[in-house]
């Protein structure tokens, strides 16, 4: 390493800026150590970010010196006091980045980890709110700003030292690839199948369908291994295997469905490589006549010792179990190569009989076509046969246990599966190559001369097996499943490799099991399994889990029919395919920026068909099982639905509901409106939703299912404030919407005042056909002590809303909607409680320390006093509290707030349709009486008409309603409205606006101009004149409504509008106090005067 700089450069301690830009770092490391002064060796140009040349750096380290560089950087003493100025990759390093005083970081992955992982730590990078703050400021680095970020960051080299150095400290272990995966899936695929079973199949196959039998299994595991290769290489993989891809992929829901039944699938495979094993054994004890009891319980008694001892093996760690599999590896190769071996040595008289000729052209024509027998056929010996080459998933499954998962799994899987396919095709053409189909075993039955052999390859060979063909032959591929062994080199390597091939699976299956179940439980989706998510020693090993397998795999041993419970097993493996081969298409059909799969070579259409492909199989295998199958992962799917797990892995499900989202958006703005598929769209300014709940309860009522509703917010004030008590508050308001079921979205604005944050709202809330048609808003209720400004905008956002064509509703309710008081007082009872219980359990603990005896017993009973009058002291406070809140506290708000929640009873629900605004007031109240809440309301419709034509205004109304289809109860023609109202209600209305009129009249011009130049809000006496009738009305309708509704369980009354600059805002606020005042609930409505009810079909 070189630092080529000024000659002044390290005496300036001002010195603080310089960029470093790579210009080549790919010289010889001989041509560097011999380069001169006066050439252009390969170096790092400098550049400055002033104009000053003693503020250069020219750093120029040569190919492999990097690492010398990094120490040279990390070796350094970086203390408060010499904090370097040119360290950009220290400890400090984004305090200096590019030798500027920045909180702007450089790319780093801590900063992209997950909180908790286990391969570093999660550093949080400064949020955009410091770094603009801090630009915008010019604030210098501070001593504390070191400290912070020298104690919370770490260069990349310093932690993967750490890394290592606690990995060797706590002696963790991790396979490679050969190791990790291609040996498990090798010993998994190789099972018994390969020794006692192919022999036969390609009997009945013959070589050409047989390997196509074996051809599409393989295409069945190829292109599940092509898809788990694309999901493994599309982040990092944790443990859990088949369960831990399907969980990421699709979701929780399909995940724990198929990680149960996967876990449970592998505990009971368990059970049967070890019966298989058993039985091996029974049989070479059979012939030397040494049976312990009889074949079943010797099958039990060997299972189970079988059962511990590889249950000890697992416990005791990966490692040992690594190695045993290792060794089984080794035994299963020699007993293959000792089969190949057996059919270049010459054969014998006896192995002839037994239908053994070497290689012979005319066998292997013979044996090319199929012989189906016995009522056996292609998809029946193809489901024998699919068995032999799953396995797939034994190093998937230990994917906690590999240093790298996503190189490991892709590279040893689909090698292991090329292997595999590779020797069974090998040994199914050499068996039927060397050995008949059928075979008398008897070395006299040879050829009689003359005897015609009507082109049978063994007549041709010299021997007679005729005979066969009328009654059963004991020899033969057809006949016999030992041919391997009666093939081979050495016979008792065949017994061996059975063993290895039965041993190894249940070796690898009793590892799975618990590694995918642990991986389940860990995640929580079933609480009630959270228990066995424990692990235990350096490598978490799932003791429970490796426990509850066990048992699993016992009861399966002495009590389970295993030739019935097969076919299941199997076709959870394959409903485990299917899932993964499903998860790469729909990851991809998603098409979310996320999928980025290292692993190119997929395509998700070829994963459609793989899944399509292993539905297909299940059924093939055997119907009834695969029903059962589904059956099963249909009760988890809905139970995991049902239960709603609180997890988030951003699954392509989460992607596609926002594709199909977007999409039907899209194509709803393609369609025009009809009033027939009119519903209300609302935007509800509640405020935080849970400060006025009774407004959201209302208004959800009759949006739920039904239309939109937006939850809306404006923040007034400092505007750096705003936002950040916005951007902090969002998610929060919105999950109380989600917990408290309220189909409803929440938005907030940051704006100058609180018309323009709502003018915002108006404009822009929506998406597409998805937008606001209605406003709901609560009745300012403080409008007489409130300000002027205040009474302004409030005024303001109804004539905006008009002037956008929204529809307006105004609601009011006698106790008013802003439960903010309740609020607090209940979270500082909960503070109250919280001390009451930590002051509860310190004398527990005290309590427990007192059972020492003599003096120090005795001191406790002192402190027990001393505590027990602190607690009581504590107590009569907190009570105090409670006495001294429970009297401010105003049950009837509290009751008010939660009144929309509750079922309404037998009574009405009285529509004062006025005037005509489309429709709107009468569609709500219609709404609200489909609701089960609402649906024992019935409607009362009330409007005018004159005295001497009330029944024809009913009739033409009773038409109207009848034509849009809305059942009322009663209709009310009202021929009164225009009276005057009675003296005490005028006289209380006008006490009313009193405090707010000009009263112009009585004073000289000059004075009432200045009059309304100071106070232009004020109701001047030509304004009160001129809509004296109008006044006159509202307060006429209040009488009328205490006379007809006063019983009503909700009033839906004709929302008076008000002229734009004509009508002043306090006499306008004067007639919806005077309208609605003292009166069950009330909804003043009034719609955009488009229709919203049609009578057309």
């Amino acid at each position: 390493m070189s630092i080529n700089n000024s000659p002044n450069v390290f005496l300036d301690t001002n010195a603080n800026r310089f960029q470093v830009n790579i210009i080549n770092e790919s010289r010889d490391n001989n041509e560097a150590s011999q380069e001169d002064v006066g050439s252009d060796p390969p170096h790092y140009e400098e550049t400055s970010f002033t104009d000053e040349a003693h503020n250069k750096l020219r750093i120029s380290y040569r190919p492999g010196k990097r690492e010398l560089y990094d120490n040279f950087l990390q070796r350094g003493e970086k203390t408060e006091a010499s904090l370097h100025p040119y360290d950009t990759h220290n400890k400090m390093y984004y305090l200096q980045t590019f030798g500027h005083n920045t909180m702007d970081p450089v790319p780093k992955i801590d900063y992209y980890r997950n909180t908790g992982s286990v391969s570093g730590n999660k550093l949080n990078r400064p949020s955009l709110l410091e770094i603009h703050e801090q630009l915008a400021k010019n604030i210098a680095v501070s001593t504390s700003s070191v400290e912070r970020v020298a104690n919370g960051e770490s260069t990349a080299g310093d932690e993967t030292t750490a890394s290592k150095e606690e990995e060797n400290k706590t002696g963790l272990v991790k396979f490679g690839w050969v190791k990790g995966v291609l040996v498990r899936c090798m010993l998994n695929i190789w099972g018994v199948m390969l020794f006692i079973r192919l022999s036969w199949i390609v009997g009945q196959a013959g070589i050409g369908l047989g390997i196509i039998v074996i051809a599409l299994s393989v295409v069945v595991t190829t292109l599940t291994g092509i898809s788990m290769s694309a999901i493994c290489t599309n982040g990092v993989v944790r443990g859990g295997g088949a369960y831990y891809l399907i969980s990421r992929s699709l979701g929780p829901e399909f995940g724990g469905s198929i990680g149960l039944i996967f876990a449970f699938a592998n505990a009971v495979a368990v059970a049967m490589y070890v019966v298989g094993f058993a039985e091996t054994v029974v049989e070479l004890l059979k012939e030397s006549d040494t049976i312990m009891v009889d074949e079943s319980n010797d099958i039990r008694i060997i299972g189970t010792i079988t059962v511990v001892c590889l249950l000890g093996i697992s416990v005791a760690g990966m490692e040992w179990e690594a190695k045993a599999q290792v060794i089984l590896l080794v035994v299963l190769l020699i007993a293959i190569a000792n089969f190949f071996i057996g059919t270049v040595i010459p054969t014998n008289n006896e192995k002839k009989a037994r239908g053994f000729f070497n290689y012979q052209a005319s066998i292997f024509a013979e044996n090319f076509g199929p012989d189906f027998r016995d009522g056996e056929g292609f998809f029946s010996v193809f489901a024998i046969f699919f068995p032999a080459a799953t396995g797939i998933l034994a190093g998937a499954n230990i994917s906690g246990d590999l240093k790298d998962p996503q190189g490991a799994i892709p590279k040893g899987t689909m090698l292991a599966i090329l292997i595999t396919t590779v020797a069974y095709i090998g040994v199914a053409i050499c068996a039927a190559s060397c050995v008949v189909r059928d075979a008398t075993g008897n070395i006299n039955d040879t050829v009689v001369s003359g005897m015609s052999c009507n082109g049978s390859s063994a007549c041709n060979l010299g021997y007679d097996f005729s005979r066969c063909r009328n009654q059963p032959c004991d020899y033969g591929l057809m006949n016999n499943f030992q041919v391997m062994s009666m093939v081979s080199g050495f016979g008792p390597l065949i017994t061996a490799g059975i063993f290895s091939a039965t041993l190894s699976s249940a070796l690898a299956s009793l590892v799975s099991a618990p590694k995918v179940f642990q991986a389940l439980c860990k995640d929580n989706v079933y609480k009630g399994l959270h228990f066995f998510a424990k692990g235990y020693g350096k490598n978490n090993e799932p003791i429970r889990g490796y426990v509850l397998t066990f048992v699993i795999a016992m009861a399966f041993i002495l009590i389970a029919e295993l030739n019935t419970i097969a076919p299941i097993i199997s076709n959870f493996f394959l409903a485990s395919y299917a899932l993964i081969n499903f998860s790469c298409f729909h990851a991809s059909y998603a098409k979310s920026p996320g999928w980025r799969p290292a692993f190119r070579y997929y395509n998700m259409w070829v994963s459609l068909f793989g899944a399509l492909l292993c539905c297909g199989v299940m059924f093939v295998i055997n119907w009834w099982a695969a029903l059962i199958t589904y059956a099963i992962e249909l009760f988890l799917y809905i139970y995991v639905t049902y239960k709603k797990p609180e997890v988030n892995w951003g699954s392509s499900t989460q992607a596609l509901y926002y594709i199909n989202a977007l999409d039907s958006a899209l194509a709803l703005t393609a369609v025009e409106d009809h009033v027939k598929n009119f519903r209300p769209q609302c935007i509800v300014l509640t405020g935080a939703p849970m400060i006025r709940p009774a407004l959201l309860d209302i208004t959800h009522t009759f949006t739920k299912n039904n239309g939109l509703c937006i939850c809306c917010e404006v923040y007034t004030g400092s505007r750096k404030l705003c936002v950040k008590e916005m951007n902090s508050g969002m998610a929060k308001k919105q999950a109380w919407l989600t917990k408290n079921k309220r189909k409803a979205f929440y938005a907030a604005v940051a704006a100058d005042s609180f018309r323009d944050g709502v003018k915002s709202l108006l404009q822009a809330s929506g998406l597409g056909r998805m937008k606001p048609n209605t406003l709901v808003i609560g009745f300012k209720k403080d409008w007489r002590n409130a300000a002027a400004s205040q009474v302004e905008n409030y005024v303001g956002v109804i004539h905006d809303a008009f002037d956008f064509e929204l529809g307006m509703i105004i609601v009011r309710i006698s106790q008013g909607f802003d439960i903010t008081q309740v609020l607090q007082v209940q979270e500082e009872l909960e503070k109250l409680e919280q001390e009451r219980l930590a002051l509860e359990a310190t004398i527990k603990e005290n309590d427990f320390e007192e059972e020492k005896s003599g003096i120090c017993g005795f001191f406790g009973k002192a402190r027990k006093l001393s505590i027990s009058k602190h607690e009581t002291k504590k107590e009569s406070t907190i009570n105090t509290i409670q006495s001294m809140h429970m009297g401010e506290f105003n049950q009837k708000l509290l009751e008010a707030s939660t009144q929309f929640k509750k079922k309404q009873g037998k009574g009405t629900i009285d529509i004062w349709w006025l005037f005509d605004d489309g429709g709107l007031t009468i569609l709500i109240p219609y709404i609200l009486t489909i609701r089960k809440k609402w649906k024992n309301c019935k409607l009362r419709i009330f409007t005018g008409g004159k005295a001497n034509r009330i029944e024809e205004e009913k009739l033409v109304m009773a038409s109207l309603l009848s034509k849009f289809r809305i059942k009322f109860a009663d209709i009310n023609i009202i021929c009164d409205i225009n009276m005057k109202p009675n003296k005490e209600s005028w006289k209380f209305f006008e006490e009313m606006i009193e405090p707010y009129r000009l009263h112009e009249s009585c004073k000289d011009i000059t004075t009432a101009e200045k009059l309304k130049q100071e106070t232009p809000w004020k109701i001047t006496d030509a304004e009160l004149e001129a809509f004296k009738e109008k006044s006159y009305r509202q307060v006429r309708l209040n009488e009328l409504l205490q006379e007809h509704s006063r019983a009503a369980n909700l009033i839906v009354l004709s929302l008076p509008v008000a002229r734009k600059g004509v009508v002043s805002d306090y006499l306008y606020m004067a007639w919806l106090e005077i309208l609605s005042k003292n009166l069950p609930p009330t909804l003043m409505v009034r719609g955009n005067h488009k229709n919203v009810l049609t009578f057309y079909s």
